[in-house]
C-alpha cells in the first residue's frame, strides 16, 4: 500500500518539480518588478500595483482558457485521440484571442483618469497599460504552447526557460527603468518594455521548441474549439472573479492612498512565491487526471486527486510557519520605506492563515479540470468571492476603516469558503465513481 502511494507521489513530483520551478521563475520575474520599482520610488511601485492590478483582471480571462488545454489534450491521450493534431487549432485560439484582450486594453486607457488615483500616478499607469497590450501575444503564446507540451508531459525545458527568464527581465528592468547609456530612464515604462521583451523571448522560443520535440500534424476539428470554450470558459471565469477580488481590492484602496496599493502588491507577490507549488501540484493533478480520466481509471484517477490535495495542504501549512516567524524581514526586501512595512506586516499574519486553504483551493481547480468538470470552479469562486468576499471587504475595510487588514480578513474567508463547497463536490463526484 505504502509502494502504491509512493508511486503516486512520485508521478507527481514528476511533472509537478519542473513546473514548479517555472512557476517560481514566472513569479519571480513578478518580484524582479516589484522589487526594482520599489527601489525606483514609492509612486513607481504604486503606478505598476494599480496597472497590474487591473490589466491581470482582464489578461487572465485568455490565461484561464488556455490553461484548460493540457488537461483536454492529457484526457484525450488517455482515449487515444492523437492530441498532436490540435497544435495549429490552439495557434488559432491564441491568435484571436490576444487580439481581443489586447484592444480590450487599449480601451482602458482613456477611463485610467476618471477612477480616482492620485493624480501623480496617472501618467505612469496610462504608459504601462498602452506597452502592455502588445505584449499580450508574447504572454499568450508562451501560456499555449507551454500547456500544449505539458499535455505530453514535456515540462522541464518550457519551465527552465521560464527560471533563465528572471535573470533575463532583471537586467532589461535596470536598463530600462534607471538608464545606462544611451538608454533613458523611463521609470514605469521602462519596467512594461522590459516585460514586453522578455514575453515575447519566452513565447518564439517555445513556440519554436514545440516543433522539435513533438511531431505536429494539421487538423480541423470544430468539436476542439467546444471543448476549450466548454472546459475553459467556466475555469477562465473562476480565475477572473478570483483575480478581480485581489486586484479590485487594490483598486479601492489605491483611491485612499498609494501605500495601500503598494502594500497589497508586496503582500500578493509574498503569497504568490509559495501559492505556485499548489498551483503546478494542481497542474500536474490536472494532467494526471485527465489521463486517468480519459482511460476511465477511476481508482487512480481518485489516489492522484488526494495525493495532490496531501502534497499541497502539507507544502502551504509549512510555507505559513516559515513566513509567521519574518514577516518584517520578508517585507523588508521589497521596500525600504517604514511605513510601507509597517502596513504590510499586520496583513502578513494573516496570509499566513489563509495559504493553507489557498493551496487546497488552487489544487482542486486543477483536479476539476483533468476532470473536464470547471464550472463548480466557477460557482464556489462566484459565490466566496463576490457575494461574501467583495462586501464584506468593504464593510470591514472602509466602513469600520480597518483598511488592508479588513479586506484580508473577508479573503481568509474566501477561500475557506472555496475548500469547502469544492471539497464536498469532489467527494460526490468519488462516490458516484465507486458506485
Amino acid at each position: 500500500m505504502l509502494k502504491n502511494k509512493l508511486t503516486y507521489i512520485k508521478d507527481l513530483l514528476h511533472i509537478a518539480f519542473p513546473i514548479i520551478l517555472g512557476n517560481l521563475g514566472f513569479i519571480l520575474i513578478g518580484v524582479g518588478d516589484v522589487i526594482v520599482a520599489g527601489r525606483h520610488s514609492t509612486d513607481t511601485l504604486a503606478a505598476i500595483s494599480l496597472a497590474t492590478a487591473i490589466i491581470n483582471c482582464i489578461t487572465m480571462f485568455g490565461i484561464g482558457i488556455l490553461i484548460s488545454i493540457s488537461p483536454i489534450l492529457s484526457n484525450y491521450r488517455g482515449a487515444n485521440k492523437e492530441p498532436e493534431r490540435y497544435f495549429y487549432p490552439s495557434l488559432k485560439f491564441t491568435v484571436i484571442i490576444s487580439a481581443v484582450i489586447s484592444l480590450v486594453i487599449l480601451a482602458c486607457i482613456p477611463f485610467i483618469g476618471k477612477l480616482g488615483f492620485e493624480e501623480q500616478l496617472n501618467p505612469m499607469i496610462k504608459e504601462y497599460f498602452f506597452i502592455t497590450a502588445f505584449s499580450v501575444f508574447g504572454a499568450y503564446l508562451h501560456c499555449m504552447s507551454k500547456e500544449f507540451l505539458q499535455s505530453f508531459e514535456i515540462v522541464l525545458f518550457p519551465n527552465l526557460l521560464t527560471v533563465f527568464c528572471i535573470f533575463l527581465n532583471v537586467i532589461l528592468n535596470i536598463l530600462f527603468v534607471f538608464g545606462y547609456g544611451i538608454i533613458p530612464e523611463m521609470g514605469a515604462a521602462g519596467l512594461a518594455i522590459a516585460s514586453l521583451l522578455t514575453r515575447y523571448f519566452m513565447g518564439i522560443v517555445l513556440f519554436i521548441y514545440c516543433f522539435k520535440k513533438v511531431k505536429i500534424k494539421h487538423h480541423k476539428d470544430k468539436n476542439y474549439y467546444f471543448d476549450l470554450l466548454k472546459v475553459g470558459t467556466p475555469s477562465s471565469l473562476a480565475v477572473m472573479i478570483e483575480f478581480v477580488a485581489f486586484n479590485g481590492m487594490t483598486v479601492i484602496l489605491g483611491r485612499i492612498a498609494g501605500v495601500y496599493a503598494a502594500a497589497m502588491n508586496i503582500i500578493c507577490t509574498i503569497t504568490s512565491v509559495s501559492f505556485m507549488i499548489p498551483l503546478a501540484i494542481g497542474n500536474a493533478a490536472a494532467v494526471k487526471v485527465g489521463f486517468t480520466n480519459g482511460a476511465k481509471d477511476y481508482p487512480s484517477l481518485k489516489q492522484y486527486a488526494v495525493t495532490a490535495l496531501f502534497l499541497s495542504g502539507g507544502f502551504m501549512t509549512c510555507s505559513a510557519i516559515v513566513v509567521a516567524t519574518i514577516p518584517g524581514i520578508i517585507a523588508g526586501l521589497f521596500t525600504k520605506d517604514p511605513v510601507l512595512i509597517q502596513v504590510c506586516v499586520p496583513v502578513i499574519y494573516l496570509l499566513c492563515f489563509m495559504q493553507v486553504f489557498d493551496g487546497l483551493q488552487a489544487t482542486l481547480a486543477g483536479i476539476f479540470r483533468g476532470l473536464k468538470q470547471t464550472q463548480i470552479v466557477m460557482v464556489s469562486d462566484f459565490i466566496a468571492f463576490w457575494i461574501v468576499s467583495i462586501p464584506l471587504g468593504c464593510l470591514l475595510g472602509l466602513y469600520y476603516k480597518l483598511y488592508l487588514v479588513g479586506f484580508w480578513y473577508a479573503l481568509i474567508i474566501a477561500v475557506i469558503i472555496v475548500c469547502a463547497i469544492m471539497g464536498y463536490s469532489l467527494n460526490k463526484k468519488f462516490k458516484t465513481m465507486e458506485g
